[in-house]
């Protein structure tokens, strides 16, 4: 029986963020969850989490078991309710960790999967690797473009997907949750290498 994978959606816990560009990791997650036809539920560990199967393994077996969380933290301090799930569930974040985030270095609705490295600025990066001692972890990347003009990127990053990408960023979300499924089934190199590929 394999470890389980902790996946880990990034974003700012207040309604008033839910749609932001900022929030794509939680907009991954809960589609995830209803794919497994789950609900998220308060953890003590400061998240919402939901225990599910995920995916179905080459042969037709069930996926791995799969832990999906949102920290209920704000962005930047997302290092502590990571590190506390991680410790729960016993999962070894430079082999069974996947982080979920936007990503400001990719042209909008981007996919790109990549373990350890740097945190190109973002907050909730910077707080995980900080929370562990270690970069060495596996990130799916969404990509969100870089600000228009000489828009602030943090004013980018906290507004809302625009009505004209909503349909893209539906199909965003989904292509996300396979890369994620791909992940825990095939493994994180093969799912690289598909992802990239395409």
């Amino acid at each position: 029986m394999s470890d389980p994978w902790l996946i880990i959606g990034l974003g700012n816990p207040e309604a008033r963020y839910a749609r932001n560009r900022h929030n794509v990791g939680h907009m991954v997650i809960d589609v995830l969850a209803g794919r497994a036809g789950s609900r998220l539920t308060r953890h003590k560990a400061r998240a919402q989490v939901a225990e599910v199967r995920l995916g179905t393994m080459p042969g037709g077996a069930p996926g791995p078991r799969v832990i999906l969380a949102e920290p209920s933290s704000f962005m930047n301090l997302s290092g502590g309710p990571v590190k506390a799930l991680a410790q729960f569930y016993g999962i070894e974040p430079t082999t069974n960790l996947l982080v979920i985030h936007d990503e400001l270095d990719l042209p909008a609705h981007e996919l790109r999967l990549k373990r350890g490295g740097g945190e190109g600025g973002h907050n909730g990066l910077r707080s995980i690797s900080s929370a562990f001692g270690t970069k060495d972890y596996a990130r799916l990347r969404v990509g969100i473009g870089r600000p228009p003009g000489r828009q602030d990127p943090a004013d980018y990053v906290l507004s809302d997907f625009p009505a004209r990408e909503r349909d893209e960023l539906a199909v965003t979300l989904e292509q996300a949750a396979d890369a994620v499924e791909e992940v825990v089934t095939l493994g994180f190199e093969a799912a690289q290498q598909s992802i990239h590929a395409s």
